[in-house]
């Protein structure tokens, strides 16, 4: 089966720090350029629809990050946090020589939306984030000021990573036959029942999932033991590591000039990236389902969406501004759940945008 849509065509680009893939849309090389950055366990292979039925005044061009589909496998020191990611971007874009640009970011790629934002404002048009993980990382912390757990980065990182997920992505399983194969996954946690993807689509996103390179360097990194529930903190290198709270912090929007629109478009119904996520292990334990749980006081649930509006309302104090948009009865991943909504509401948000 082929995983491009047609209409959409990939090439391989240089840049100083390593040769980065990114899908395009054949004949589109005019028009305001709007980046596509993918979220964990995926690639650019997520955006195809969206950038498809872009209106052709925009440009739209989606980037494979380090050790996810076919750009290259580089190592990722996670006590950057998410900077080798947000820095690749910047190389891509200087290669491309495109400035002022639109940033579209889903899930861990909203962090590395949100750090390039924090580093290099100018060069951002406007900044979405759709489903973003925290300003604060995610797990490890509380309160919606991000406040560390203690040891920092408790919970948090490589550690968290179930072992046999991994170990499917590690041998490319395509089945459904267990709960936490990659196909079942992206039925039960990307998306929100009764959605179910048309075959070839579910197909394509398998496959994307499955171009995550695993291991130290990569997906999920390096993890230590401490004595503390649930047992783990973590280590330095990987995937997983760069959103830990001990190496990724991005709470301090407010500071930056210029501040571009900010637009935070999410599914109501996201059991990732949520006040009550099945991906962070005080919520899991807090619920049973991880033995040991100390309770509230020593780990409470992460309230990632809180944290994040507490930010973005920082960010408006100052000066900024934002929009919190919420599509109703929908999960981790609008864009393919219900991908007319979602580019309306995105093609509103970034065209009511003027310089």
């Amino acid at each position: 089966m082929d995983l491009l849509l047609p209409g959409i065509s990939t090439r391989r680009v240089p840049t100083e720090r390593l040769t980065i893939n990114v899908l395009e849309v054949e004949r589109r090389t005019v028009g305001e350029p709007i980046v596509f950055v993918h979220g964990n366990v995926s690639s650019s292979l997520f955006w195809q629809y969206a950038m498809r039925d872009l209106p052709d005044t925009f440009r739209p061009i989606a980037v494979d990050l380090r050790g996810f589909g076919d750009t290259d496998p580089a190592p990722v020191d996670a006590t950057r946090g998410l900077r080798d990611f947000s820095d690749d971007v910047l190389g891509l874009l200087e290669v491309l020589e495109l400035d002022r640009v639109h940033l579209v970011g889903w899930s861990m790629g909203g962090g590395v939306v949100l750090q390039l934002l924090r580093d290099r404002p100018e060069l951002v048009r406007t900044a979405t984030l759709i489903n973003p993980v925290s300003p604060y990382g995610f797990g490890g912390t509380k309160g919606i000021d991000g406040q560390h757990l203690d040891p920092p980065g408790l919970g948090s990182g490589a550690g968290s990573a179930n072992p046999e997920f991994v170990q499917r992505l590690a041998v490319g399983d395509r089945t459904a036959d267990a709960p936490v194969s990659p196909r079942a996954v992206l039925h039960s946690s990307y998306v929100k029942a009764p959605f179910t993807p048309d075959p070839d689509d579910a197909d394509r996103w398998v496959s994307s999932m499955l171009s995550t390179r695993t291991g130290d360097d990569n997906y999920p990194g390096t993890s230590d033991v401490t004595a503390e529930w649930p047992g783990a903190v973590p280590g330095t290198r990987g995937v997983l590591n760069t959103m830990a709270p001990t190496f990724f912090r991005v709470d301090d929007l407010d500071t930056i000039e210029p501040k571009p629109p900010i637009y935070w478009i999410r599914g109501d119904s996201d059991v990732i990236v949520s006040d009550t996520s099945l991906f962070d292990l005080a919520y899991l334990g807090k619920i049973g389902a991880v033995p040991g749980w100390p309770g509230d006081e020593l780990a409470p649930p992460q309230p990632m969406v809180a944290q994040t509006r507490h930010v973005l309302d920082r960010y408006a104090l100052a000066g900024g501004r934002y929009e919190e948009l919420v599509i109703a009865d929908t999960g981790h991943s609008p864009h393919i759940e219900k991908p007319k909504e979602f580019l309306a509401t995105l093609v509103e948000s970034i065209t009511e945008y003027t310089d």
